[in-house]
């Protein structure tokens, strides 16, 4: 009989040349085996002792691949009569519904752009990879993780590529997308002549030659199609605005390295290192000199991102271009565009050219969105190059499927002790983003091997991610809990970071139904992950015409100054006209259409409007953000502080003061923060000391407000208590789906 070990390593594993490793690393140890993928990790089994074992995976971890990440290993002793006279990769197998982690798509690797130089049969080859980067989340179709399961399943290998393949000592042993210009997918081009190419050459010829010339191209990427065009060429980006009906809504900018971004943009060590990473999302960067106004007017960041796909590096190589727009391939709040049909019909008429290729993408994803804060990253939108990578808990999660909330919406499953959440999908008020969500919910129950057991959604009986939820329970007969949204914010902090115990929870947000059916925003919350008692709130204040009022910010301002009883001022009476006011103030005296609201972004919105920032939003949060960018760095007073708990009143007495004074807005936006902070801050001290809490939770897209954010924890920081925000979860409402799934597990399971 002989001793064998059977070492099981679940983790990102799969899709990152791990298989590979392993089979070098066995002949370096001079062992015999075998190594296989099966859905639920990676399993070896050596031929040796038990010392050879455990030596053998202490190399595992410490020369790993870069990108692979082991969440957990076990090993077992085998007793069989047979032996291994080599060491070899086995087939994959299915074993069971268990998963193992799937790699995120990969940013393409140096050792890949150099092949492109030498290699002869991948010279100029766009779609070239190996086991160290390129497509992954958006190809895959099922697990395991082979070619078979991919999009890339209808392009058979050429002798070349075959030979490569099957040659451990090659970077492209067993690298499934591999591909070389005989074998592999290809770009297409037309433009609006119907002129077509099918020559990567002259593909890239005709793009720069549009881009500079002041044209349009729609081009196919990664996780769906992209808009193109000069970031200099004011004609082009309000065209482009016209198109895309984003008549404000600032465009992320693609430059050829950080060096020339650095011409416009501060970049230090942490956004530097986020900017180069394999991830390669779009990192908000404060502006030095302004690039383009029509780029982010009012703003002072820049959504810069670098070059992932070889065509991008190919694009700045063979010109000299070196800033150019880069928009998702959507109209309005449309989803990105990902099928060529759909794409020939939408986007080729809109454009001078029109490149496509014929790899399909699986799964949709948009390029992520990230900042720098509190020497950290912090995600705004979670998609492309960190879907699906899982939150990782102590918690059993298992079969419960959590829907979101219905703006910025995402959902999310739980595996074992995994959240696994969706890729950024968007609003789903619009018809073609709810389809692509429940497509999307369909996809993950397929590749993750889910099956509901528990279904969890929002409170709001109008949202279309709680009437899906109903109606997939009423369908199936499997348990429905509702959760209130605020509490479902706080949670997602708690599930980040593993906090179990009583906190204090702020959440400041746009809107969330209340258990008492107003619509909360302003929140101060004592929660654990399956209970919360409301502690207090900002003020009620008439929302006069409901959604309407979150898109005309004005009206806020109006019901602020009416419920203080206090004067409009006159460049707003001017600007918004004594008529359309008054019409307001009837609507909340006789509640014609009119609700009520803690929202802590509607009292963004007042402030930006009455300070003439911003009058109305033209995309979710505008006012706000405007009203950030507009504050001076320089201002550290603030407002009076009202003796009332958490009242308005002087603050608004005091902008309206600075008004009449013609104060500068960049003064009246700074004090603005810093009063908030104030009351944020002493409440907070005031509800950790009345009820024996330690800790506080941040939580809401009002704390994607950096300034806001960061004044809030140097004066935690001050009093040295504990504070926490998500990093890895986006605060706004795309992170809800992860905190409903929080309060699931701790009410379905006994953690």
């Amino acid at each position: 009989m002989h001793n064998h070990y059977l070492i099981h390593i679940d983790g990102l594993v799969q899709g990152v040349g791990f298989r590979p490793f392993i089979y070098k690393l066995a002949q370096e140890h001079h062992l015999h085996g075998c190594v296989d993928n099966r859905n639920d990790g990676v399993y070896i089994e050596l031929d040796c002792s038990q010392k050879d074992a455990e030596l053998f995976i202490n190399d595992v971890f410490k020369k790993k691949p870069k990108i692979a990440y082991i969440h957990k290993y076990s090993i077992s002793l085998l007793r069989t009569s047979s032996s291994f006279s080599d060491f070899h990769i086995t087939a994959s197998k299915e074993h069971g519904s268990e998963i193992t982690r799937i790699s995120p798509d990969i940013a393409v690797c140096p050792d890949c752009l150099q092949d492109m130089e030498t290699q002869p049969h991948r010279i100029r080859y766009p779609f070239i990879n190996c086991t160290h980067c390129g497509p992954r989340f958006s190809i895959i179709k099922e697990l395991p993780y082979d070619r078979s399961q991919t999009t890339m399943e209808s392009f058979e290998m050429c002798q070349h590529c075959r030979s490569e393949y099957e040659n451990i000592t090659d970077r492209r042993f067993h690298a499934q997308p591999i591909a070389c210009n005989h074998c592999g997918p290809y770009y297409s081009c037309k433009n609006n002549t119907d002129t077509s190419s099918l020559d990567y050459f002259s593909i890239l010829q005709e793009i720069v030659k549009t881009v500079k010339s002041g044209g349009i191209v729609s081009m196919k990427g990664l996780g769906g199609y992209n808009l193109l065009c000069d970031a200099h060429n004011t004609e082009s980006i309000l065209r482009l605005r016209e198109i895309k009906q984003r008549e404000k809504k600032p465009f992320a900018i693609m430059f050829p390295d950080e060096k020339t971004a650095k011409k416009w943009l501060y970049i230090n060590k942490t956004e530097s290192d986020i900017l180069h990473s394999w991830r390669r999302p779009i990192v908000l960067l404060k502006e030095h000199t302004k690039l383009n106004c029509e780029l982010n007017q009012g703003f002072t960041t820049l959504g810069a991102i670098l070059p992932y796909l070889p065509i991008h590096f190919d694009l700045f190589k063979y010109s000299n271009l070196d800033a150019v727009v880069f928009s998702s391939g959507n109209f309005g709040d449309e989803p990105i565009i990902i099928e060529n049909y759909d794409a020939e019909k939408k986007l080729y008429p809109i454009s001078d050219l029109f490149v496509s290729h014929n790899r399909d993408i699986h799964n949709r994803v948009d390029d992520s969105i990230v900042q720098y804060i509190d020497n950290n990253i912090q995600i705004i939108r979670r998609s492309r190059g960190y879907t699906p990578e899982p939150i990782v808990t102590e918690n059993y999660t298992e079969g419960i499927l959590a829907f979101g909330a219905e703006k910025t919406a995402s959902f999310a499953i739980g595996k074992s002790k995994d959240i696994i959440l969706s890729q950024h999908i968007g609003d789903l008020e619009n018809m073609e983003t709810f389809e692509f969500y429940r497509e999307t919910i369909h996809r993950f129950c397929k590749l993750f091997r889910f099956n509901p057991r528990y279904l969890v959604s929002d409170l709001h009986p109008d949202y279309l991610s709680t009437r899906l939820a109903k109606e997939i329970s009423q369908k199936t007969g499997v348990p429905l809990l509702q959760v209130q949204h605020h509490h479902a914010h706080a949670v997602s902090v708690m599930v980040e970071h593993n906090l179990y115990e009583d906190v204090l929870a702020i959440c400041m947000d746009g809107s969330g139904l209340g258990t008492d059916n107003c619509s909360w925003g302003g929140e101060f919350l004592q929660c654990n992950r399956k209970e919360f008692i409301r502690l207090s709130h900002f003020p009620y204040i008439a929302l006069p015409g409901g959604d309407k009022a979150a898109k005309e910010g004005w009206r806020m301002g109006v019901s602020f100054l009416h419920h203080y009883d206090l004067p409009i001022p006159e460049t707003f009476k001017r600007t918004i006209g004594i008529e359309k006011i008054n019409t307001i103030k009837t609507m909340i005296n006789k509640h014609i259409n009119t609700y009520y609201t803690s929202s802590c972004g509607r009292l963004f919105d007042a402030v930006s409007a009455l300070s003439g920032i911003c009058y109305q939003n033209s995309f979710q949060g505008e006012a706000a953000v405007l009203l950030e960018h507009t504050a001076s760095d320089r201002e550290k007073s603030s407002y009076p502080l009202s003796t009332e708990e958490l009242s308005f009143h002087s603050l608004f007495k005091g902008i309206i003061t600075d008004l009449e004074q013609n104060i500068p807005q960049a003064i009246i936006a700074a004090k603005f923060h810093n009063t908030l902070a104030d009351i944020l801050f002493n409440k907070a001290l005031e509800l950790l000391r009345e009820n024996g809490l330690s800790k506080i939770v941040l939580s809401g897209g009002v704390f994607q407000n950096k300034r806001l954010l960061q004044l809030l924890i140097q004066k935690f920081k001050v009093k040295k208590i504990p504070y926490y925000y998500t990093s890895r979860i986006p605060c706004n409402d795309a992170g809800i789906s992860v905190g409903q799934l929080g309060i699931g597990a701790a009410t379905f399971y006994k953690n």
